[in-house]
């Protein structure tokens, strides 16, 4: 009988030796600077993770655009924001910009710039000094102002939520000109100075008439953001009033407060709140990445209605509606490791999102899973942990499964290892991991001298299924990988539903080595 150790030791010297050593001190492959760039503009919030610092994160971005030629920075911030959905990565790519290549930020403002938020993010950013400037400039002011004058007066006053800096000091330093009455009153509003009353506009008079109602109940609640009302004296009705006016997100953000509201107590609003959820333009218009709708499902309390239930699950399919059906068989490889059990977008202090990389990873399983009933879900950490999976349940059921299963250190190359010792066959295989593995490397040789465990795994797989592709996807910022990337291992980087699009890509054949940057660099500008 053929010694198994031997052939994967033919197969491993054929392998690329490693180059790197990742943030867990295990053997690893080193990205480019062009992938390390969209790794961190599409998984990095500029927030302590397992590995990596906030300041970390920051110094290796800002030495990695330094690295990059200004066209391709504007095409990862734009692809970080429209298919990424990423906000501050894409805020701090644009004023880097603002230095590097003022001409290409005035091309991408707009389209990246693209909210409130986005503004108040990108002004907090160059005023911080990080990018080697204090003040905004004569540019960035410029087209500052152009937004503000190509805002409405409702989208201004929305907007003006949230500080460090405000909207209103954002107006103070930019000095705009009001184009009208409403514009002057409305700015003079917002900066606390006097305006004249009857100017301000409608939405702002309705605002301050609610505030000084004395009569709780009776005036109609005005249909400004959440935030603007939650420090009011509310009645049921006003809530009520208030749901019925809510955005897509804020629906979903708040529906334990509207029980505890007294809002499903209006049965007509069961129904307009479970048709917002599943409505398909507003899903795709809030831009919400698919595990925040696992961590609402999870959230929720049993005193929700079922109908607004079952609505959440609707919008998951909704989601991730473009996980394709793939030809062939399936394996999905999702880390539950120690390392996946923090928040996938990092701790912060007063704004950590209870969602963590292990979510991430059961959500792509379950998805995978639901549009290819055939797929084996192998979840691994530093044993291969089996789970009994229904392709036939929903998405959510699936992925609260793979999160409860016990967690342990990181062997990356477990689950390939594990099909090639029953000489499984494949056309794919997708990892969902944060990439870094460190039981199985050999640290007496260190880097250099021999490939990764699981890029040694891979060649014996890939000895049985020749056409066999892998896909890694990490959800964390760092720079290297445990497959080094080539024609038939595609690294790539984020937890948005863009993913999925990138999993279609691969399964129709649609792909090319370094695919993920390739499709960045195509970008339109």
């Amino acid at each position: 009988m053929a010694s198994k150790s031997l052939f994967k030791s033919l197969a491993g010297l054929l392998a690329p030796k490693s180059d790197a050593v990742n943030e867990a001190g295990g053997t690893a492959y080193e990205f480019s600077a062009k992938h390390k760039l969209a790794q961190y503009a599409a998984t990095g919030c500029l927030n302590n993770t397992f590995y990596v610092s906030a300041e970390d994160q920051l110094a290796t971005i800002l030495e990695l655009c330094g690295a990059n030629e200004p066209e391709y920075i504007a095409q990862v911030a734009l692809f970080a924001r429209a298919k990424g959905y990423m906000k501050d990565m894409p805020a701090l790519l644009c004023a880097v910009l603002s230095v590097r290549s003022p001409g290409l930020l005035a091309e991408i403002f707009d389209r990246v710039i693209d909210s409130p938020k986005m503004l108040r993010n990108f002004v907090q950013i160059m005023r911080s000094g990080v990018v080697g400037r204090k003040s905004l400039g004569t540019l960035p002011k410029r087209l500052i102002l152009q937004w503000l004058e190509n805002h409405t007066d409702e989208q201004l006053f929305s907007g003006s939520v949230g500080n460090d800096p405000s909207l209103a000091d954002v107006i103070k330093m930019v000095h705009p000109k009001p184009k009208d009455a409403s514009r002057e009153a409305l700015y003079a509003y917002l900066i606390g100075r006097s305006f004249k009353e009857e100017s301000l506009p409608e939405i702002v008079k309705q605002y301050e008439a609610f505030k000084r109602n004395t009569n709780p109940g009776k005036v109609k609640a005005p249909d400004v953001p959440f935030q603007m009302l939650t420090a009011l004296t509310l009645t049921k009705k006003d809530w009520q009033q208030i749901a019925r006016n809510a955005s897509w997100t804020m629906t979903r953000m708040n529906l334990n407060t509207f029980v505890r509201q007294g809002v499903f107590e209006d049965k007509g609003l069961i129904g307009v709140i479970a048709n917002r959820l599943k409505n398909a333009n507003l899903v795709e218009k809030a831009k919400v990445f698919p595990y925040q709708l696992l961590t609402a499902w999870i959230s929720i309390t049993d005193e929700v209605p079922g109908p607004v239930k079952d609505a959440l699950q609707d919008a998951m399919e909704i989601a991730i509606r473009n996980v394709p059906q793939i030809n062939g068989q399936v394996y999905v490889f999702p880390d539950i490791s120690g390392s996946m059990q923090t928040p996938v977008t990092g701790h912060r202090a007063g704004s950590t999102t209870a969602a963590k990389c292990i979510d991430v990873a059961a959500l792509v399983a379950a998805a995978v899973m639901r549009s290819n009933p055939d797929t084996v879900v192998v979840p691994f950490s530093d044993r291969v942990t089996p789970c009994q999976l229904n392709p036939r349940d929903t998405v959510m059921t699936n992925a609260e499964k793979l999160m409860k299963l016990p967690s342990g250190g990181t062997n990356c190359s477990l689950p390939l290892r594990h099909l090639n010792e029953s000489k499984a066959k494949g056309d794919l295989i997708i990892y969902v991991s944060d990439n870094e593995s460190w039981i199985d490397s050999n640290r007496h040789y260190g880097y250099g001298t021999q490939a990764t465990e699981t890029m040694k795994e891979w060649m014996a797989f890939k000895q049985r299924n020749p056409q066999a592709k892998m896909i890694c996807i990490d959800i964390q910022p760092n720079g290297t990988t445990q497959g080094k990337e080539r024609s038939d291992i595609i690294n790539v980087g984020g937890f948005s539903d863009h993913v999925f699009q990138l999993i279609a890509d691969v399964a129709g054949g649609r792909f090319s080595e370094n695919h993920w940057v390739n499709e960045i660099s195509q970008m339109r500008i």
